[in-house]
Formats: C-alpha cells, structure tokens, sequence
C-alpha cells in the first residue's frame, strides 16, 4: 500500500511531495519484487490486508508521516512533516502521538515525540518549535502560543508567542519564516504590528534563520523584553 510522503500527497498534504513513490509491504516481501518500478519499499511487522481486495491500498495519514519523518537523517526536518501535517488541518496531535506510540522502531522517535508535544502547546511550524526550545533552554518563562486576538476590524489574529509582564504589559514575539518576504505578507505583517503597537504591546520579531543560528540575541533580547535577571 502507498506509505510516507505518497501517501501524505494522496490525503491532500501540500509542500512535501516527491517524486518517487513510497509503498509500505510485510517483511517477507522481496526488494527485487518492485525493483521495476521507481519505489522505496518500506517493511512493517504489523502487516494486515485489507478485506475488500479492490479497496484502493493507502496507509493512513498518520501512520504514514510518521514513516516519511523517519527517513531524514536528522530529526529536524521530520518535526517539521508532522508540524506541517498539523498546520495544514489534516491531523491532530492525538493521532500523531497515537501513531508514534504504536511505531516502537521509528527511527528519531523520541525527538518526534518531542516535537508533538511542543506542537500539542500550540507551535505550528518548526520555526515555532525551534523557538519554543530555544526559551526553554534559557531558562525563560514559557510562552502563550497562539494566541487568538481580535482586532479593532473584528479580524482574528494569532500570536506566535506571548507574555503578560507582572506590571501588565503584553510581550509579543514573531518568529518569521521565507513566507514573510511576500510582499502581501509583509504589509499583513506590518498592519498587525502597528494594531499591537497602538495597543501597548512589547513586539519583538526574529528570522527564523536567527532564533535557529543567533540564540544568544534572541535570548538577551527577550530577557530585557520580560524584564529576566540574567545571573
């Protein structure tokens, strides 16, 4: 059956598509058996046809990206399949987790369990997910993530990260990705900026390039933002 990031493609996932495709098959199955197509075989322990053998064969969206993350050589780029599975509404944390209990062998497991629980606080890209690691490592206050306020239009924003200092003032913290650049964006960007700006709110934005290769800025700055003595 389709596996990984074929299968993720067939449920509708956008952004990780390739093009060789990922079948999912029992151990006993031979690699020269699909030698001629362009595949990747992936072998399961925990192997049952389905019933009906004209049901089209295509792994669940859960199980298969947790096969898909598994694939990198590091664990990053596989927290970020799973946040991406969140983000674009195709899966909840709960099955993610469900997914990755069963998946006893995956390889990166406890770093993607680690992720889905960064996920399950609210973080919906690696971007967030590397900046909510990054205030935990410091040692600073953990964050509000998404954080849904309304705007004088009526329009619901989400806050990436937030802090309600002890004398009351509201610390915001933007983490941006390529996507940022668009110009559409960036005036969107701008236009929720001056709305917090206008309502008392401490924003402070990072690249993401940064908060992943400058943290020592990033945390200075949040520590002076929230008022943390650094001893």
């Amino acid at each position: 059956m389709l596996t990984a990031f074929t299968a993720a493609e067939y449920h509708g996932m956008c952004g990780w598509e390739r093009d060789t495709i990922h079948v999912l098959a029992p151990l006993s199955v031979s690699g020269r058996e699909v030698a001629e197509f362009t595949v990747r075989l992936h072998r399961t322990r925990r192997w049952q046809w389905p019933s009906d053998p004209l049901v089209f064969r295509c792994q669940g969206l859960a199980p298969a990206v947790v096969i898909a993350a598994s694939t990198f050589t590091s664990p990053r780029p596989g927290c970020g399949l799973l946040a991406a599975a969140v983000q674009q509404r195709l899966l909840d944390v709960s099955s993610l987790e469900h997914a990755l209990q069963r998946a006893t062998r995956t390889r990166h497991r406890a770093a993607l369990l680690a992720a889905v629980q960064d996920i399950s606080g609210g973080s919906q890209a690696l971007s967030e997910i590397d900046f909510t690691r990054l205030c935990r490592r410091a040692g600073l206050p953990a964050p509000v993530q998404q954080r849904v306020r309304r705007e004088p239009s009526g329009r619901r924003r989400y806050l990436d990260a937030s802090w309600r200092r002890s004398d009351g003032r509201l610390v915001i913290a933007e983490v941006d990705g390529a996507v940022h650049l668009n110009p559409r964006r960036w005036w969107e960007d701008q236009s929720r900026q001056n709305e917090l700006t206008i309502a008392d709110a401490l924003v402070l934005r990072f690249p993401s390039v940064v908060v992943r290769h400058d943290e020592a800025t990033v945390i200075a700055q949040l520590r002076r933002a929230l008022l943390v003595r650094s001893d």
